[in-house]
C-alpha cells in the first residue's frame, strides 16, 4: 500500500530536520562500481559513502569524524 500524502510529509520533514544531503558527481559507470562493491559488503551505496568519508578523515585527522563514528 503506497504511503499517504500525510505520511510522505512526514518523512520528508523529519529528512529535512535530521539529515544533510551532499550531491556527488562522477564519470559514467563509477556509481555501478561503487553500488556493487558496496553490496559485496553488505552495505547500502549510503553506508559506504558515509564510512569511506569517516575512514578517510579519521586517517587524515588522527581523530573520529563525526557523530556517526563507532569507537
Amino acid at each position: 500500500m503506497p504511503a499517504s500524502k500525510a505520511q510522505q510529509r512526514a518523512v520528508s520533514k523529519y529528512m529535512k530536520e535530521n539529515y544533510d544531503e551532499i550531491k556527488v558527481r562522477m564519470e559514467k559507470g563509477q556509481k555501478d562500481t561503487i553500488k556493487a562493491h558496496a553490496e559485496a559488503r553488505g552495505e547500502s551505496v549510503n553506508g559506504f559513502v558515509n564510512r569511506a568519508i569517516a575512514e578517510t578523515m579519521e586517517r587524515d585527522n588522527g581523530a573520529p569524524a563525526g557523530p556517526n563514528k563507532e569507537e
